[in-house]
């Protein structure tokens, strides 16, 4: 009988070379190194456009704040010159009643074209019109020739600003028959 002898020998692995593996270790420290370089880059990066960001937010603030402040300097500018109107005709002494209509219907010409040059608008609908529940408030109903539901007196005008309501006009509305 012959004797097989078998070798418990390891198995082959590939035994890598120092110089392939010094030059693995410094290619992969080059991208450590590059990849560092651009994390520090897009931080860099992020933080100017939070910085960019929050300054944007913060002068958006300031300006709807001087908005909000001085909406009203137009119109307050245009009722100046109807305070004089009236400062000037309460300084004359001896007015007659005529100069003093005179003078009140001039300043309230002043006014209602001050009020329209901001886009304020009266409303004041005809005896006769539709009742429109948007622009009229009703404060009665009362029998009338009229058709129901239309207005037969105006007790007070409204006021709409830019097309929004500011105050209704008070009206009586003619009943259902």
């Amino acid at each position: 009988m012959t004797e097989t002898t078998t070798s418990t020998t390891p198995p082959a692995t590939e035994a890598v070379e120092p110089a392939t593996l010094e030059d693995s270790i410094a290619q992969l420290q080059n991208e450590l190194g590059a990849l560092q370089a651009k994390n520090v880059d897009l931080a860099d990066q992020f933080l100017r456009a939070n910085a960019d960001a929050a300054n944007a937010r913060r002068r958006a603030d300031e300006e709807i704040a001087k908005a909000r402040k001085f909406a009203v300097e137009a119109f307050a500018e245009s009722l100046l010159p109807v305070a004089d109107s009236l400062e000037a005709g309460l300084a004359i002494a001896n007015a007659t009643s005529e100069q003093i209509q005179e003078g009140a219907q001039a300043t309230l010409r002043q006014l209602i074209a001050a009020l329209e040059r901001n886009k304020v608008i009266a409303i004041a609908p005809a005896a006769g019109a539709k009742f429109d529940p948007h622009q009229h408030q009703a404060i009665s109903v009362v029998p009338s020739e009229q058709e129901p539901n239309t207005i037969v007196t105006v007790l007070q005008k409204g006021y709409l600003i830019a097309d929004r309501v500011l105050r209704p006009a008070l009206v009586m509305v003619s009943a259902p028959k």
